[in-house]
């Protein structure tokens, strides 16, 4: 396969530029990463060169593939490319997958010559990922990890020249994200182009092959990926790998209060599969209580059972009496279905505030604290980033001052710096309020630096064990 060069890459919305114009070069079998800043463009570049940028925004510029120069101001164009010259792994999976079909058709619908070929290599993708005996799930009944790897099958069975992968190891534990890391690794070695955009430092390290760091819409630091992931020339570079939360101070706990919520006996599954049985949970006022697992074992459906979202299979959910039910919230691991998606960001947080009659100054400190310009409520959730929906969905649940947040993956699609000044911010207010919080995350060094306690569920059959961290 020959070189692709991209020229003049620009994004803007026809009165500012949001991605200043720069040229890429990608090398068969060599990877390009973006890593960088949360909302600084890397996921307007991925739709800039697939023509998916939504409206207002446009593209500027051209890519070279195949002896072909192709103009990154025709949409159209660029979509006719799709499937073997062009693929791409968008960062939110619930927005790839039809959720009107089960997985195994729309997987084989990548295969674009059809037949039974196309079955037998969909079939063959999501075993390798893990998927065996899902074939025919709609997505609805997927974990996000699990939506995640369906998508990537879609993505990649059609085999194109460029395969853009926009954070593709978001809400995979590490068992999975190990797998999908070598589904890419595979894919160079196939001599093809790999474009990854990540906040998973880990993951860019494994990928080698050149790395750009962005700030601003700007690149501010490029090479290759072992020198500037382990001898950064650049500040933010440096500040960036060293907000991992590995290195982040030991956290200092709040007093707990009286008891808020127990559940006793608690037994959850789907089917023929079991996700938790016989589970005991007490949480008190304050706590804060990691919940971790492999992937669709039950993570995201034990938190809807604790805050009456589900009903348990056996078992009961008792929660202390006399508090509002809008004080139990809920922080999506999807932040994308957190809002209605026609309607203005700055129309959904005005509907809050009136609704709950809660002054506008909070919402103007909380935007300030988590490094968001008050200008993005103008726009519709489409128009923002998944980091920065992901920090306004959690502004949201803070303005109504909850006695219990549960957070699924809260900071998956922050970057490094961003994740540890959201998640501190996240922990001050909790303590201020006195609320308690139940932290669903796959990343070990996290947990141990947020919570106190650990609960563990397992599959097949889990047992699940409650224990201190540390």
């Amino acid at each position: 396969m020959t070189t692709i060069h991209i020229k003049g890459l620009q994004v803007d919305d026809g009165r500012q530029t949001l991605l200043q114009a720069l040229d890429l070069t990608l090398y068969p079998g060599s990877a390009l990463t973006l890593i960088g800043e949360s909302g600084s463009g890397k996921s307007l570049l991925a739709h800039a060169l697939m023509g998916t940028l939504p409206d207002p925004l446009r593209g500027r510029g051209e890519m070279a593939m195949g002896g072909l120069c192709h103009s990154l101001a025709d949409p159209q164009a660029l979509r006719a490319l799709w499937g073997r010259e062009l693929a791409m792994l968008p960062q939110e999976p619930v927005l790839a997958l039809d959720p009107t079909m089960g997985l195994l058709p729309q997987v084989e619908e990548g295969w674009l010559a059809g037949g039974k070929e196309a079955r037998s290599r969909a079939r063959d993708a999501l075993e390798r990922l893990g998927l065996a005996g899902r074939e025919r799930h709609f997505p609805h009944q997927l974990s996000g990890g699990m939506a995640q790897r369906a998508a990537f099958a879609a993505a990649t069975l059609g085999q194109a020249r460029l395969l853009i992968a926009d954070e593709p190891t978001k809400g995979l534990d590490r068992r999975a994200g190990a797998r999908l890391q070598t589904l890419l690794q595979g894919y160079l070695t196939e001599g093809r182009h790999l474009l990854t955009i990540t906040h998973d430092l880990s993951l860019a390290r494994a990928l080698g092959g050149w790395v750009l760091v962005v700030k601003g819409g700007e690149i501010v630091e490029q090479g290759p990926a072992e020198q500037v992931l382990q001898a950064p020339s650049h500040a933010y570079t440096r500040a960036l790998l060293a907000a991992e939360p590995s290195a982040w101070p030991e956290a200092v706990h709040p007093p707990t209060g009286d008891w808020l919520l127990r559940g006793e006996g608690l037994a959850m599954g789907y089917g023929d599969q079991t996700l938790f049985e016989g589970l005991d949970l007490p949480l008190a006022r304050g706590e804060r209580l990691a919940i971790m697992a492999p992937s669709g074992a039950g993570k995201s459906t034990l938190g809807n059972v604790l805050l009456g979202l589900q009903r348990p299979l056996r078992g009961r959910v008792l929660r202390q009496g006399g508090i509002a039910p809008h004080r139990w919230q809920k922080l999506y691991q999807d932040p994308v279905q957190a809002f209605a998606s026609r309607v203005r960001l700055a129309t959904q947080f005005d509907d809050l505030l009136r609704l709950h009659r809660l002054p506008r100054q909070p919402l103007t400190d909380y935007l300030a604290r988590l490094g968001l310009d008050e200008s993005l409520l103008s726009r519709l959730p489409s128009q923002v980033s998944g980091g920065e929906l992901q920090r306004l969905s959690l502004i949201r649940a803070l303005l109504l001052r909850p006695v219990l947040l549960f957070a699924d993956e809260p900071s998956s699609r922050l970057d490094p710096l961003s994740q540890q000044q959201t998640i501190a911010c996240l922990l001050g207010e909790l303590a201020e309020i006195g609320c308690a919080l139940l932290l669903v995350t796959h990343d070990e060094a996290l947990a141990g630096k947020v919570a106190g306690r650990c609960l563990r569920l397992g599959e097949p059959a889990p047992a699940p064990q409650l224990a201190r961290v540390g």
